[in-house]
């Protein structure tokens, strides 16, 4: 793989750029946050896995070239993002069906989320976001190196050093948060918070998917 990366002052400007752009929480550290916070550190690591899944199959596409028709055809990059809001107004739409108040006025356990349908949701909720294709199109093309070949090598070398980096940082902050969460999940009525809280960021992704271009 290190004959594919770029000569070493490109490499570490991208490692410098790469760590920036993470440095700033956004929408993925969100989601993760959020699933470690109403589900549990597993949850939050399988989302963080599945995030991380969708985001090398957009560094295969850039490669291949498939993002760049993507980015140029308004109409499939409309259907993807749509179809990437549904799916969050789903997932938002099924958090808050969950988080009913027991008899006794307290919030039940919340049912359990299976391992697949955890990595799942993350791969389906990045693949289904056409913004990252773009993002990897327009990052990076900047970081090859014109005097080695092929640059569609190193455009997938580049990428996989970035989702690696992803993450690191994205299972970081589920580590945290479900630590933090942990003291409070004890509590019934903490549990609905959270679990209605959850809810409401995946509709605010939602409507962020398709308000902000």
């Amino acid at each position: 793989m290190t004959a594919l990366l770029p000569s070493t002052p490109l490499l570490l400007a991208f490692l410098g750029a790469t760590l920036a752009t993470l440095a700033v929480p956004g929408p993925s550290v969100l989601y993760v946050v959020t699933r470690s916070t109403a589900h549990g550190r597993r949850a939050g690591l399988l989302s963080m896995l599945g995030l991380e899944t969708g985001a090398a199959l957009h560094v295969l596409a850039a490669a291949l070239g498939l993002a760049a028709l993507l980015a140029r055809s308004p109409v499939a990059f409309d259907a993807v993002r749509w179809g990437g809001a549904a799916y969050l107004v789903w997932l938002g739409v099924r958090e808050l069906r969950t988080a009913r108040p027991g008899t006794d006025g307290d919030a039940g356990t919340p049912p359990p989320v299976g391992r697949w349908r955890l990595f799942a949701d993350g791969v389906l909720v990045d693949v289904l976001n056409p913004k990252t294709a773009v993002f990897f199109l327009a990052f990076l093309p900047q970081f090859v190196d014109p005097g080695r070949s092929p640059a569609a090598g190193q455009l997938a070398a580049l990428g996989l050093v970035f989702v690696a980096l992803a993450a690191a940082v994205d299972s970081t902050y589920a580590v945290l948060a479900a630590r933090l969460a942990a003291r409070w999940r004890a509590s019934g009525r903490v549990r609905l918070v959270m679990s209605r809280a959850a809810g409401g960021v995946y509709l605010a992704l939602a409507g962020a998917a398709v308000v902000v271009r």
